[in-house]
């Protein structure tokens, strides 16, 4: 019998989680909670079943790891310290400067329950984060970049649509490539938000609203848009659905350092990503996490952990004599 797997909540990143364990032989699906009507949910999985989040706690002896697929803003705060009082939990929350809060408060309800929960799992943070730890271990005198994209921002996708007179928008985050060729050529520049990023925005006005005006109400919205040069294309809804119906993303860690007695030789350490599905992939990155937080569990440990504290090999579902031969 394989790892029982738990979804909680069925968006896009439900639905990864449920394809990426078809790939997962050592894993099958338990379950899926909602917080909508069961009877309106229809997943891909024969046999698995479809509950109401207010019957979770009737699966605590049935399902080995919950992965909790809500947002940052307002779910997963309250969620994951409430469900890892009941069970083995990992979520993806991404509020970086929340991050050590949301940690203590989930750590000290799995202390309590002796449950696992590993919080902040993805690509950004997580596998991004762990890249930035290797890279600034390895190379103590240097500089950390990080770019975005080029990918579909949603949550800065999400303030457009939230504008007055948008009845739709995509939001692309794009790295400057001159920018991103001089971190790659070891210059270390110092570079401002603007020097970084550009944002390109596809918008689908309301019948009759002034392009003019809600053009000037995007590009000066501050925190989304306003420190970045953004362009503004209006287009059709027919023209949204066919070229801007995805969901891709990336980007790229970069730390460039020196080393040697008088810091004379230079080093340029890049991780990179092309998703062309950001959920599908973030969900494949909590599916690894969550067969460790099952190992994790097995030797007895609880509290919380991040994409830090695991060692690598607790992620792969070969042993450790496999890795050692075919990986190492």
């Amino acid at each position: 019998m394989g790892i029982r797997i738990g979804i909680l909540g069925y968006g896009n990143l439900g639905r990864g989680i449920e394809c990426a364990i078809k790939q997962n032989p050592d894993m099958e699906l338990a379950a899926v909670f909602t917080r909508r009507n069961p009877e309106t949910v229809s997943i891909l999985t024969e046999g698995a079943a479809v509950c109401s989040v207010a019957d979770a706690e009737q699966w605590k002896d049935k399902i080995d790891v919950m992965i909790l697929c809500g947002g940052s803003a307002t779910d997963l705060p309250e969620q994951t310290p409430e469900y890892v009082r009941m069970f083995n939990v990992i979520d993806s929350f991404d509020t970086h400067a929340r991050i050590p809060e949301h940690f203590a408060n989930v750590d000290a309800a799995a202390k309590e329950s002796g449950k696992v929960g590993i919080i902040s799992v993805g690509w950004d943070p997580g596998m991004f984060s762990l890249n930035r730890l290797y890279a600034n271990a390895i190379l103590p005198d240097g500089k950390d970049y990080t770019f975005w994209g080029k990918g579909v921002s949603q949550g800065h996708s999400d303030a457009i649509r939230r504008v007055a007179g948008v009845k739709d928008a995509k939001q692309y985050t794009i790295p400057v490539e001159s920018s991103l060729e001089a971190v790659r050529n070891g210059e270390n520049p110092d570079l401002t938000t603007r020097q970084k990023h550009t944002r390109e925005c596809f918008v689908v006005l309301e019948e009759g609203a002034d392009a003019a005006k809600v053009e000037e109400e995007i590009k000066t919205m501050p925190n989304y848009f306003s420190d970045y040069d953004t362009t503004v294309h209006f287009i059709s809804e027919e023209e949204l659905k066919r070229d801007h119906s995805g969901i891709p993303h990336g980007g790229f860690v970069i730390r460039s350092g020196k080393t040697g007695w008088n810091g004379e030789n230079s080093h340029v350490i890049e991780y990179s990503l092309k998703l062309d599905s950001n959920p599908e992939f973030t969900s494949s990155v909590l599916l690894a996490y969550a067969r460790a937080a099952y190992r994790l569990a097995a030797e007895g440990q609880c509290g919380c952990r991040t994409v830090f504290d695991i060692a690598p090999a607790y992620l792969s579902a070969k042993s450790g004599e496999e890795l050692r031969k075919m990986m190492l």
